[in-house]
């Protein structure tokens, strides 16, 4: 059988339970938003029982170039780093190195002082008040701590402080570490979701955890071991050449060149970071990210590797946002949580789609990256999607990403198949 990224491709989508006609909705879309300048390029990628369902790229890795983007091209992935920590941090929790309600000053003693932010006095300073207790690993996991991240400077007084500290985008673990624990927390552990920094965190977790470099540990536990030949915190000499161009909205309906993230010039990825950033600093391909999410779906394993036990991933895939927090909502979240939609241990669950007015299956886990990259795993459906595109994270990436899964479940016409 023909093979794509070690994976068995499909004679045809109708054997996996797709209708190839309606499919290629997913393509005319793709292509379309290629020739009319929105991305330079897009790859996409279906899998559904372990088998590769479609496969399909369009433009290029620069804006109007002329070479076809391949199957083999580099991406920023950001934020889709995060399930990868996650995943390294699991593999320790299954070794017995820490448990769930352990304190996370416990291994960063740095954080055993928190406070708490309570307000902005007349003076314009913040007030604070004391933590009641030190976040537990199970809120630095699931962005319930109470830590802020810097992306949204104009929403909340501690964003800009975190990007005025340079917290976002430190120079090595020792001023990451030490700055975070300079700031309060946004709210006491436990009592709110918002996305933030805590991926960092788990990144500085694992490398005092295990002895090892964070980027060590993943390269030895998880990328080598799946075959992610082409991921990691810079490109190889062998593979710079294939990093494709990251544009943004130029203001005028097209796109410019990005030339700084968090007002910092954007790293090249030639050569090794600063701080191996588990909220964001991998590069990836399609087809590597599509054999880590290959084995999150195969409940830990894939082609014999067993990264991780199947009652480990289904524990990563369990809510773990407070009902409390759910049944409430709140602006700082920055998405809709609520009773049908929730977030685990590295991902976010889609525990009712239908009422959330979408058509994956229950129990999907999703995230994505500023680069406008995204992926979904469904579990019910015995499927994965993958999807890159290199655009600032804004409401047309995310028009990239509501429209993938509307024409891949359009397409899933026999899904008893």
């Amino acid at each position: 059988m023909t093979q794509f990224a070690g994976l068995p491709v499909a004679h045809r989508p109708e054997d996996l339970g797709f209708d190839s006609g309606r499919l290629a909705r997913l393509d005319d879309y793709m292509a379309e938003m290629v020739a009319g300048g929105r991305v330079a390029g897009v790859s996409t990628l279906i899998l559904r029982h372990g088998k590769v369902v479609a496969h399909k790229a369009h433009g290029s890795a620069t804006l109007g170039g002329d070479e076809p983007l391949g199957s083999d091209a580099v991406f920023r992935i950001y934020s889709m780093t995060k399930p990868i920590a996650a995943t390294a941090m699991m593999i320790l929790f299954e070794e017995g190195h820490w448990i769930l309600d352990d304190p996370v000053s416990k291994f960063i003693p740095e954080f055993a002082d928190l406070k708490v932010f309570a307000g902005v006095g007349a003076d314009g300073q913040m007030i604070v008040e004391d933590a009641k207790r030190p976040p537990t690993m199970r809120e630095v996991m699931s962005h319930t701590a109470g830590f802020a991240y810097g992306l949204f400077p104009d929403f909340h007084p501690l964003e800009k402080a975190y990007l005025d500290n340079r917290i976002a985008r430190p120079a090595g673990e020792k001023a990451f570490i030490d700055s975070i624990a300079a700031q309060p927390l946004m709210f006491q552990p436990g009592g709110e979701w918002f996305y933030s920094v805590a991926s960092g965190i788990l990144g500085v977790l694992v490398s005092r955890i295990s002895g090892q470099t964070f980027g060590d540990f993943i390269r030895q536990r998880i990328f080598g071991p799946l075959g992610m030949v082409d991921t990691g915190f810079q490109c190889e000499a062998h593979n710079v050449d294939r990093l494709v161009t990251f544009y943004q909205d130029d203001g005028q309906g097209g796109l410019k060149e990005v030339t700084e993230v968090l007002a910092a010039p954007i790293n090249p990825f030639t050569g090794p970071p600063e701080f191996e950033d588990g909220g964001g600093g991998l590069v990836s391909t399609i087809t590597d990210y599509a054999r880590f999410t290959q084995m999150i779906l195969n409940r830990g394993e894939l082609d014999g590797v067993r990264i991780l036990a199947p009652a480990t991933i289904e524990l990563m895939a369990t809510n773990v946002i407070p009902d409390a927090v759910l049944a409430t909502s709140n602006p700082l979240r920055l998405l809709p949580f609520n009773p049908a939609f929730g977030f685990g241990l590295g991902f976010s669950i889609m525990k009712d789609p239908r009422r959330m007015g979408s058509m994956e299956g229950r129990g999907t886990l999703a995230w994505g990256g500023m680069g406008g990259t995204w992926f979904w795993i469904d579990p019910e459906n015995d499927l994965v999607f993958v999807g890159l595109i290199q655009r600032l994270a804004d409401p047309i990436s995310g028009e990239f990403r509501a429209k993938a899964r509307t024409f891949t479940y359009a397409a899933l016409t026999r899904p008893e198949l």
